[in-house]
């Protein structure tokens, strides 16, 4: 019997395990979203922000853009008028005098992560 034969054989069962794990885990943080986007539109219809069909859109957009790769992106389907997001431009002035991309992420996900909490907080 070659010894070989065995790793591979758990390395595979191991993989598919694992696959298996993450499929289920994903569809827990699905149901998990959908339920919370459910919660916050039935505030923002209660509060009189949104209509009930603008929540179910928003609650239906809101888990199929979940669904998408993270890379793609969604282009809007409203053409540019008032419902549409506004494009936010960022200009760093001094992008020449910085360090390359790789030491940059950390910086990176602080604004994202100080955006994010600014645009919550514009949203209550």
């Amino acid at each position: 019997m070659n010894p070989f034969g065995g790793i591979v054989q758990k390395a595979f069962y191991l993989g598919l395990g694992l696959a298996t794990v993450a499929g289920e885990k994903a569809g827990e943080t699905l149901s998990e979203l959908r339920t919370q986007a459910g919660k916050l539109a039935d505030d923002l219809v209660e509060r009189g922000e949104m209509t009930t069909e603008e929540a179910k859109k928003f609650v239906d957009d809101l888990v199929r853009n979940s669904q998408k790769p993270i890379g793609e992106t969604q282009t809007s389907s409203s053409p540019s008028g008032k419902d549409a997001p506004r494009t936010i431009a960022i200009d760093d002035e001094d992008s020449e005098s910085s360090s390359p991309n790789t030491n940059n992420v950390d910086e990176l996900k602080d604004r994202v992560q100080a955006l994010q909490d600014e645009l919550r907080r514009l949203q209550k």
